[in-house]
């Protein structure tokens, strides 16, 4: 069990055997927007390192952290990684997709590196290839929202029906849960993804692109979500494992 839980017990969601396909169109505007309205609760969840960037002191870039784009994009970075002696950032290639340079606070003052590789469709995935040689940091860590602390991410590993998980959920932080089914296919107008797995813990509009994980290990990128966190929902992840083994990389 995680000991990132919040207290409450969970509702228990029916299983489908780990085996299951299911199909799932999702609707929900939320899910590719990438301009203010989508993003405007991370943004309040990342004032500290705006204004830390703009002191002049040393930034940090973890997991659950935004970067700001040159082209007006907002787009979270789920989990720090490395590929040799070269650091990256892992986003959601729908929201990645058309920005090139990345910066750690809004008013674009602290460059932190440029898109490679990836995109959407034909995968979600995308990688920001960080810049060495400045004042920015980037930890092996998970930011879990404002006055949360964080969690060093030291691995990554599949999930398992059943299994606790945890994600940071834009500006509400901390919410827990258990993974509920595995290889799900969700369609989207432009696209498809699939091996997705889900959970039965609400997301609000601020989550896409947020990291999963139980423990200090990584199990997945929020890529879409059912409900909201007034009423309850499922929400739906890429598997870190996967990804990692698309780019050879490792987490730390």
């Amino acid at each position: 069990m995680s000991p990132y839980r919040t207290g409450r017990p969970f509702r228990r969601a029916l299983r489908t055997a780990a085996s299951a396909v299911a199909a799932l169109t999702l609707l929900l505007g939320w899910f590719t927007a990438t301009g203010s309205t989508a993003y405007a609760q991370q943004a309040a969840a990342t004032a500290t390192t705006a204004s830390t960037a703009l002191t002049g002191k040393a930034v940090e870039i973890r997991g659950g952290d935004i970067l700001y784009s040159s082209s007006g994009t907002r787009c979270t970075v789920a989990f720090n990684a490395r590929g040799g002696t070269t650091t990256y950032g892992l986003m959601t290639g729908r929201c990645a997709r058309g920005a090139t340079s990345w910066y750690a606070d809004p008013a674009l003052t602290v460059f932190v590196g440029t898109t490679e590789g990836g995109g959407f469709p034909g995968g979600d995935h995308a990688l920001v290839r960080y810049t060495t040689g400045t004042a920015v940091t980037f930890p092996g860590e998970v930011t879990l929202g404002p006055g949360g602390g964080t969690v060093d991410i030291t691995g990554a590993a599949n999930p398992a029906v059943g299994q606790s998980v945890c994600h940071v959920s834009g500006g509400t932080g901390l919410r827990c849960g258990t993974v509920t089914a595995l290889n799900i296919v969700i369609r989207y107008p432009d696209g498809t993804i699939s091996q997705v797995f889900s959970a039965n813990i609400c997301s609000d509009s601020g989550a896409v692109g947020g990291p999963a994980f139980s423990g200090g290990t990584a199990l997945g990128v929020l890529a879409a979500g059912n409900g909201n966190c007034s009423s309850g929902g499922t929400t739906y992840y890429l598997p870190v494992v996967e990804w990692l083994a698309k780019y050879g990389l490792s987490l730390y």
